[in-house]
């Protein structure tokens, strides 16, 4: 007979500290510079890269956290097969 095996994934946990700690100091450099961000980010003309590459950044790293996070919780969605 064969043995089954069952195989369990190790939890994220170095990957989500990381990417809350990187989140953390992402919203603080952005909000300790905030005078800085206003004046530049409305600007416009080559200054219209500014918020578009920081939505980019928060974006990525927030939901690389939140990911991690989930599957640390144990959240992981459900794979349903197809009839």
């Amino acid at each position: 007979m064969m043995a089954h095996t069952t195989v369990t994934k190790r939890k994220p946990y170095l990957q989500t500290i990381l990417f809350g700690a990187l989140s953390l100091a992402s919203y603080i450099v952005l909000f300790s510079n905030e005078e800085w961000v206003t004046e530049n980010f409305t600007r416009g003309g080559y200054y219209t890269v500014y918020p578009i590459v920081t939505a980019f950044w928060f974006s990525i790293v927030h939901g690389a956290f939140g990911s991690s996070l989930l599957s640390t919780l144990g959240l992981e969605a459900r794979i349903t097969k197809k009839k």
